[in-house]
């Protein structure tokens, strides 16, 4: 699936413009971004595309050089079963939450 791109979001539209898949990660500080929300269509289910948006995410994050926190759900549960992406969350923030 291609996604595009954009300034703290990646998503995917349908043929017909229809939004299918979103993850967004908006700036809590100058080296932060929160990933606080992540959606996949019920036609995508089960396809592996939310995983997909959030290693397009953690690509995106790094390559600004920011570190992340997790307030979404799903991207939570992702990085405890994803452990070897953990240096991508900022440690600093997590301790004091």
């Amino acid at each position: 699936m291609e996604f595009t791109k954009e300034a703290n979001r990646i998503f995917a539209k349908d043929a017909d413009g229809k939004l299918i898949a979103e993850v967004t990660f908006p700036d809590r500080s100058a080296t932060t971004v929160d990933i606080d929300h992540t959606f996949v269509d019920d036609s995508l289910r089960g396809q592996g595309v939310a995983g997909q948006l959030m290693l397009a995410a953690v690509d995106a994050i790094r390559a600004q050089g920011k570190k992340a926190i997790a307030t979404c759900p799903y991207a939570v549960g992702w990085f405890q079963k994803n452990p070897e992406f953990s240096d991508l969350l900022d440690s600093e923030i997590s301790r004091n939450k």
